[in-house]
């Protein structure tokens, strides 16, 4: 009589049977005797079963009834979910068993479910780019040791890469390194995708994610459009995912020390063009850089790229024609008094637009908490606003008085004042 083993080794015999394996290379690497191989080979050759796996009755046989009613809307059995299935028949029939013993059921009653096919398409050129951080940590730059960041950016025709450093993740180290990259493929793709990063959604994945309303705007004026990756769907990234293992390859920058981050970006766009002369495209099977240079006339104009930002409010112009941003009042052209500007927080400045166009600019973050510039003042009038009043001969003094340095101004001021005030 054959021992006895256990189902799992019974189904690896079986497998590696289908697989063509020998009856002496199945009893070698499992550590059983060739006749328990010879013996359950001959029970597959002959359609039996096993009688303790064969013969025992599912728990929800009971409530087979309870489960077909619940199947006979046709749009539960197209979209089946299981788990609902569960949770209904646990409400409303009060079933003990678990979700695990719902599907063992469905197996053996209905089969396997169906398998939906993918569709491969290949996107046209200029129509699309993949974009996704990944980390290179201990890069030794300036003789300290930092952990990189590397933004790849890819075209989906093509297959051109481009590879820009970082050493932040921000929302303005995220647009200027799309910046960087669009100047290095030449133009602006029409959609780029690009994982669920905080700084592209706020929450949510896919279609349903939330944009960050700064990455958003920054797509808006650079004229692309936003395509996040769908949840649990890695072949919706494959090529930037299979783009970043060959930057890992060929371009990891820890073989040797850096003086600058300018020094390893300027090997890194070296080395991007060699390799793009090598490798083939397979929408062309052209080289990839033939390809490419076929492809960047059709990409978006450069011009259109704006300043890095990564806050963007919209305010209303007061009647002292100023607005409020981060805690600071910002003076705007009095032309604009009423109406709704965009203001951009950017690195350094605030950049105060109104229908696109840059109206006004200020320092960001400074000490003063009021910033004025006094020829937004100035003007001739509108069809709608009437300019400020000008100043007297007492504001006139005060506005000099004002501009001299310390050093320079009266040491009376009051005896000044009043002088102009005669």
């Amino acid at each position: 009589m054959a021992p006895k083993l256990s189902l799992e080794a019974r189904m690896t015999i079986i497998e590696l049977l289908r697989r063509g394996w020998s009856r002496v290379a199945i009893a070698t690497s499992l550590g059983v005797t060739e006749g328990s191989v010879r013996y359950h080979a001959r029970r597959r050759e002959q359609g039996q079963t096993d009688g303790r796996v064969g013969r025992q009755q599912h728990r929800l046989e009971a409530l087979s009834g309870e489960v077909e009613a619940w199947l006979s809307e046709s749009s539960r059995r197209e979209r089946l979910n299981l788990a609902a299935l569960h949770e209904f028949l646990v409400a409303e029939h009060g079933y003990e068993g678990s979700l695990r013993s719902v599907q063992r059921y469905f197996r053996a009653h209905y089969g396997a479910p169906r398998v939906r096919a993918r569709r491969r398409v290949e996107t046209p050129a200029g129509a699309q780019a993949q974009a996704d951080w990944a980390s290179f940590p201990g890069v030794v730059v300036a003789r300290q040791p930092v952990d990189l960041l590397g933004f790849h950016l890819q075209l989906s025709w093509s297959r051109f890469a481009t590879l820009v450093w970082s050493l932040r993740k921000d929302q303005l180290a995220w647009q200027e390194a799309h910046i960087a990259a669009f100047e290095r493929l030449g133009g602006v793709p029409a959609s780029v995708r690009v994982d669920n990063e905080k700084t592209a959604v706020v929450r949510g994945a896919g279609a349903w994610g939330e944009h960050n309303p700064a990455y958003e705007r920054f797509a808006q004026r650079a004229r692309f459009h936003v395509d996040l990756y769908p949840p649990r769907a890695p072949e919706a990234k494959g090529k930037i995912e299979r783009r970043i293992r060959d930057h890992r390859y060929w371009l990891d920058p820890r073989f040797r020390d850096w003086d600058s981050l300018s020094e390893l970006q300027a090997w890194t766009d070296q080395q991007a063009l060699r390799r793009a002369e090598r490798r083939q495209c397979p929408a062309t099977g052209s080289t990839v850089l033939t390809a490419w240079e076929q492809e960047r006339p059709l990409l978006g104009e450069l011009v259109t790229l704006p300043r890095p930002f990564d806050v963007v409010v919209v305010r209303r112009v007061a009647h002292d024609c100023t607005v409020h941003f981060e805690g600071r009042t910002y003076s705007v052209p009095f032309a604009l008094l009423g109406r709704d500007v965009e203001i951009y927080g950017c690195s350094g400045e605030v950049e105060i637009r109104h229908q696109s166009r840059l109206e006004a600019s200020h320092a960001r973050g400074t000490s003063q908490r009021i910033v004025l510039d006094p020829a937004h003042y100035e003007g001739q009038a509108t069809a709608e606003v009437l300019p400020p009043v000008p100043l007297g001969r007492m504001g006139q003094r005060l506005a000099e008085l004002a501009a001299l340095v310390p050093d320079q101004r009266p040491l009376d001021l009051y005896a000044a004042l009043a002088e102009a005030a005669r």
